[in-house]
Parts: structure tokens; sequence; C-alpha cells
């Protein structure tokens, strides 16, 4: 079945439009949407087949994929992630919502990808209203990964919603047309050790927060 194109306006996103977009992850289905990075393909992270699927678009082994995920805010965190000491919760809410992936360790309730145990997990909050009003109506986290590969290649088809869904359509549910995307991923910070290890340079500048 061919993927639906569904345009949403960036800056006050209808209600009924995002309940479309919730449904086809209730039923187990994998949409592509916009960040305040490049556009992500994504799924209900506790529903393994959606993942698995998600893994199969992006050519990566459900076991060995390190996917991230989506939170609405930081007031689930701690379901997912142990140990962040008060100073980096500090430095998070300062930079979040934002261009960046903050990596920590894993708690019990986080997802198991492929049935395995993650030992971290990477976690986003991005700052644009469509995912995050999603990610909150839908009242679960939604897996992250990106349409863009990892060669630092410019692939014009990654910012642009409609070259977006001619490339994915038939193997993805819904793609969300949120207006431009940008094609500089997030940036990733390594908060296992209680410090902000760069892991991946991208969008954000972590400095401006520490």
């Amino acid at each position: 079945m061919a993927a639906t194109l569904l345009r949403i306006h960036p800056d006050n996103p209808p209600a009924n439009r995002i309940q479309q977009a919730v449904d086809v992850l209730r039923k187990g289905g994998v949409i592509i949407y916009p960040t305040d990075t490049v556009y992500g393909i994504g799924c209900d992270v506790t529903n393994a087949k959606a993942v698995e699927r998600v893994c199969r678009i992006k050519g990566l082994h459900p076991e060995k994929a390190n996917l991230s995920f989506i939170c609405h805010d930081l007031s689930h965190i701690s379901d997912y992630a142990h140990g962040i000491t008060t100073t980096t919760y500090k430095v998070i809410k300062k930079a979040l919502p934002g261009p960046f992936t903050f990596i920590f360790e894993a708690s019990a309730n986080a997802p198991r990808h492929g049935g395995v145990k993650r030992k971290t997990v990477g976690i986003r909050v991005p700052d644009n209203q469509i995912i995050r009003q999603l990610v909150k109506e839908f009242g679960n986290p939604i897996v992250s990964t990106s349409v863009r590969s990892d060669e630092n290649t410019l692939e014009e088809y990654v910012t642009d919603p409609d070259l977006i869904f001619e490339k994915y359509r038939a193997l993805v549910d819904l793609v969300i047309d949120g207006g431009f995307g940008g094609n500089v991923p997030s940036t990733i910070i390594d908060c296992t050790n209680d410090d902000f290890e760069l892991v991946r340079q991208g969008a954000g500048d972590i400095e401006q927060y520490l």
C-alpha cells in the first residue's frame, strides 16, 4: 500500500491532522516526520515489528541498530535513562528542545529493539511543534532515525518533503510535509560518564549550554 502525504502547518499544527498521524502509529505504521534538523523515519518505540521495518528501510540489523527516540519533553526521561545527575539534567534542560541527541545509560524500561537489552539509549526532544505534538498525543516515544544516509553527501531529496515522499512512498505508511527540512543532523552527546562527550558535531552547539 502506498503512503499518504499529509501536509501539516509547522507553527500551528491542527489537532485533526496530528490525530491522523497518531492513528497510523497506533496501527503499527511507519511514518516520516519533520524535526528541527533532518526529516526522520519513525514508529512506536514499543512495537517490535514496526521497529524492524524502520531498520530494514535504513539497511540496519535490529539487534545492532543504535536507534534513538523522540520524547515530547523531559518529564519521562527517567523512565528510559538512569544515572542522570543534577548537573547533567540542568544542561540538557537548557539545551532541549533543540538539535541534540543525548546518550544515557539505559534503564530497565528502555525499549528493546530486536529483543536485545540496550546498555545505552539516545534521547531527542526536537524543537519542532509537529513531532512534539504528535508524540504528546501518541503518549509514547517514537523511534528516530534520519532519512539522510550516513555518507557526507548532499542529498537533495532529504530536505524536500515531496521528494522524500517520492523516494519512500512504497516503504512507509505516512509522510508528513511540515515544510523544507535541514540537511545537517543533530549533534550527538554522550552523557554516560557524567560528562558531555561529543560523538558527532551536528546542528547544535553544546558549548553554549555548559
